[in-house]
């Protein structure tokens, strides 16, 4: 089989531009002012809020993407809280930095639970899906009791 440039040249492009897309599906950027990680950080914690509401309807694909979601979300949580960021409408305690490593406990232990809500949608267990749903809403509860005004 004979290659021409330019079909040698498109594939590569096909090919990195699909490199690219796997890359970009979490493209986070953490905050550049105090200011903005406020505003990701309440976008973020809507956006949590609103998927883990309708979590428990989902089945499926729909699942395995909310709790993918998710994961990714509580990964950007620590990120989200630069020492600092305590202004406009911030209800976060200076809590959070006193004691740092709870608070990103936390936000870790909602990552574990969504890599198993992942696992449990993939293998269609609806009592492991349901059960993460559950551990990841606690997490939010406890965050919230220890480092929210």
């Amino acid at each position: 089989m004979v290659f021409s440039k330019f079909t040698a040249v498109a594939l590569a492009g096909l090919l990195a531009a699909g490199t690219v897309a796997v890359f970009a599906q979490d493209a986070f950027v953490p905050p550049a002012t105090p200011e903005e990680a406020v505003t990701m950080r309440n976008a973020l914690m809507r956006e949590d809020g609103g998927i883990l509401r309708g979590a428990a309807d989902l089945t499926g694909p729909e699942a395995v993407a909310a709790m993918t979601k998710l994961r990714d979300n509580y990964s950007h949580i620590p990120a989200l809280f630069p020492e600092g960021s305590i202004v406009g409408e911030s209800e976060a305690l200076p809590a959070i930095w006193e004691n740092f490593d709870a608070f990103t406990a936390i936000a870790d232990a909602g990552v574990t639970a969504a890599e198993g809500g992942i696992a449990a949608a993939e293998a269609g267990d609806v009592a492991g899906y349901a059960a993460a749903i559950k551990a990841i809403g606690a997490t939010c509860g406890q965050c919230h009791q220890q480092f929210r005004s």
